[in-house]
């Protein structure tokens, strides 16, 4: 068995154009599903995976994410105040004490690829994880902790993968798989966004990575791909050249909240289970229905 990950790197400098008014001033991964912000959730799954270096790749406009894993001194002393125990302790078990949050500025916005690389100081030669907040999985195991005791045991990157519909493969990372059992493919090759008609499978890479550091050197030397940025997806394909790679077809359901169906519907979804109000919302959604 080898080194456990312990780092894991959010990349939230991007823009959030697709929910826009709501995105003009909020970031995108502070959207809530129910009562948490996508960007939580995220840090959640990581958690429980056992990583406690938490690397935030943060753009202009993006404080909220900082001050939401900040200590907040003002609400807190009022919930004191107001007698509000349960609320207080929401609020301060946001995250763990044992962990880190690390915050670096990605000063332009250049893709993925570029997002990742600018982690390097702070991972160096440790694999790591890589997490879209936008992607919220709802798994059991968390989808981390699936992909993390893969590493464990094999010892070279992970992609999450799941199947897609053909006509969606331009959207996504598609991999050329070789089974390997009823959940893991060897990576043969990975290509970004391609049309359905040049696309070397259905399966797609999703919002999940664990990668080894090697990855840092194929990043630094790409050139920009697909929509000018620097793409996380070439950058996997060059490493295939000197390391393995393995993707899991995970046990959980994606809900793309970067769309907006996706979102409303992981707000149903998290709605219905939540041990608050999940019956009444059930109760309303099957009204509002008739």
């Amino acid at each position: 068995m080898g080194a456990k990950v312990s780092k894991v790197v959010f990349p939230v400098a991007g823009m959030g154009s697709r929910f826009l008014p709501a995105t003009k001033a909020s970031p995108k991964e502070m959207m809530p599903v129910v009562d948490k912000p996508l960007i939580q959730y995220a840090v959640e799954e990581a958690v429980a995976a056992g990583m406690t270096d938490l690397i935030f790749i943060t753009g202009r406009n993006k404080r909220a994410i900082e001050d939401h894993f900040d200590k907040a001194y003002e609400v807190e002393s009022e919930l004191a105040a107001r007698g509000k125990e349960d609320l207080l302790k929401l609020v301060q078990g946001i995250l763990p004490k044992h962990v880190n949050c690390i915050y670096i500025r990605q000063v332009e916005p250049l893709g993925l690829g570029h997002a990742v690389l600018c982690a390097r100081p702070v991972v160096g030669d440790q694999p790591f994880g890589v997490i879209l907040a936008d992607d919220l999985i709802d798994g059991e195991p968390p989808i981390m902790r699936q992909m993390a005791a893969i590493h464990e045991r094999l010892q070279c990157s992970v992609l999450g993968v799941e199947e897609i519909p053909p006509e969606h493969s331009d959207r996504y990372g598609i991999i050329m798989p070789k089974a390997l059992g009823e959940d893991l493919d060897e990576v043969l090759g990975i290509v970004e966004k391609p049309s359905p008609e040049a696309s070397p499978s259905r399966i797609a890479v999703v919002g999940r990575y664990i990668l080894t550091a090697r990855i840092f050197s194929h990043l630094e030397k790409l050139a920009p791909g697909s929509g000018g940025e620097i793409q996380l997806t070439d950058a996997i394909e060059s490493l295939l050249q000197e390391e393995r790679v393995v993707a899991h077809r995970f046990k959980g359901t994606r809900y793309d909240c970067g769309s907006k169906l996706g979102y409303l519907a992981a707000t149903i979804a998290y709605g219905r289970k939540h041990p608050e109000i999940g019956k009444e919302f059930e109760d309303m959604l099957s009204r509002l229905l008739r």
